[in-house]
């Protein structure tokens, strides 16, 4: 098979990937808003560690990669902070998201 065939096919083949993985990301949504009903935070927490997944996913198969991905993450973080002092609940939430995300280990 020629070169520019495979190249084609591989192309091809990533589109429909992210076309599922899209798919997957609405799916994902609809079971986390139908987990809210739900008294246990276990299927809430499911459906948000799906998300994140898809989303990283996404990006990835998009051309980003995953540590592109945590600096956007981390640099929203810091620009939401700033524009929201006036919002002292949402500042403290976006803060407490930033300072985990800066120190967690693996």
């Amino acid at each position: 098979m020629a070169k520019s065939r495979v190249k084609e096919l591989d192309i091809t083949r990533n589109l429909k990937v992210v076309e599922w993985l899209k798919a997957e990301l609405v799916d994902s949504v609809g079971v986390l808003f139908k987990a809210f009903l739900k008294t246990g935070n276990e299927a809430k927490s499911d459906a948000l560690a799906t998300i994140i997944i898809i989303a990283y996913l996404i990006g990835h198969k998009t051309g980003l990669s995953f540590s592109h991905i945590d600096k956007k993450i981390l640099n929203k973080l810091d620009t939401s902070i700033d524009a929201s002092c006036e919002e002292e609940q949402w500042y403290a939430d976006l803060a407490d998201l930033l300072n985990y995300l800066e120190h967690k280990k693996r």
